[in-house]
């Protein structure tokens, strides 16, 4: 293998990211792919042999044999401080992938109210992660969007974590046509999609039904869609959300574009509850994470699945090797 390992992130030590780091090493380190862990080698005791890295070259060759650890100098610790480490792990490891010295970052779970109480300024990783690489080259439209992945299915959003009470006034045409040519490009460059098909959700039920039902159908996605296809992006007009999801739909798309968190979020987690991914769209570095929380609840409890972490560190690799070869 010629690419560099990637960089994973602990993220918040005192939830299941250690645990569920030491299983996907356990899981990978025959076959790979290879990574090294970007965080505190304290947060992991005696769970599993380490090698504490002084560069991130070393780390193909040790993965076999150890867990590979860069510690940037930031101790775990607790309250601000700890969250200021957790911080500056993701900036390390976004510093790494710029620099060439990773193949992509991967990021555990962290606790976004913890960040917040100790001044973070950014909603979650995908939007840190668009600021640290804004002056970075990008050969492409950059985002940053947020894709989910479940077996057979692809979701795009165009708003995230937005009240679903301000969700009609931040769907606008500008944010649907963004998130779809970041997505159609990303699906052509990072998923080998030739020929992209997106399918646009309906905000409304029935998608508005002509106007008897809302219309933002009409005023805003029906016109978002036709401009995406003038600009020659494969895309539906608003579909209802109800029918977008089953075996045969799923057929006849490479990726829906959602409007907000639960629209997407539901079908990803029904569908692959264990092994949902979540992608950063649109930066110049690759970027995946699994798609749960903390879950502080079983932390330490040994009981932590690592699926969705394994399957964001395979996807990640994926996407870095396509990368490389155009």
């Amino acid at each position: 293998m010629t690419r560099r390992p990637l960089a994973l992130t602990l993220g918040d030590p005192a939830g299941i990211g250690p645990e569920i780091v030491v299983k996907a090493w356990r899981a990978l380190r025959d076959e790979g792919p290879a990574f090294f862990l970007v965080g505190d080698p304290e947060a992991l005791a005696s769970e599993c042999p380490l090698a504490r890295l002084d560069s991130a070259v070393e780390a193909a060759s040790v993965f076999p044999d150890a867990l590979p650890v860069l510690d940037p100098g930031a101790a775990a610790g607790g309250g601000d401080a700890g969250a200021a480490a957790v911080v500056r792990w993701i900036a390390a490891a976004v510093d790494l992938a710029l620099a060439g010295e990773a193949s992509g970052v991967v990021t555990a779970p962290v606790a976004k109210a913890r960040l917040y109480a100790a001044g973070f300024r950014f909603p979650g990783h995908t939007e840190y992660l668009a600021e640290l690489t804004a002056d970075a080259p990008l050969d492409g439209p950059r985002g940053p969007v947020m894709m989910l992945t479940a077996r057979d299915l692809r979701v795009a959003l165009v708003t995230i974590h937005t009240p679903l009470a301000e969700v009609p006034a931040a769907v606008t045409a500008e944010r649907v046509t963004h998130t779809a040519e970041v997505t159609w490009d990303a699906l052509r460059r990072d998923f080998g999609v030739e020929a992209p098909r997106l399918a646009l959700a309906g905000l409304n039920p029935h998608a508005g039904e002509d106007g008897a039902i809302g219309r933002e159908e009409i005023d805003v996605l029906r016109p978002a869609a036709a401009a995406l296809r003038a600009r020659g992006v494969d895309i539906s007009d608003p579909r209802p959300a109800d029918t977008l999801f089953h075996d045969e739909a799923r057929r006849a798309y490479d990726a829906v574009i959602c409007l907000y968190h639960d629209q997407a979020l539901i079908p990803v987690k029904t569908l692959d509850f264990w092994g949902g991914v979540n992608v950063t769209l649109g930066l110049p570095i690759v970027r995946t994470s699994p798609d749960h929380g903390t879950g502080f609840d079983i932390a330490g409890r040994g009981i932590a699945r690592p699926d969705s972490l394994i399957a964001a560190i395979r996807l990640a690799d994926r996407i870095a090797e396509r990368r490389a070869a155009a």
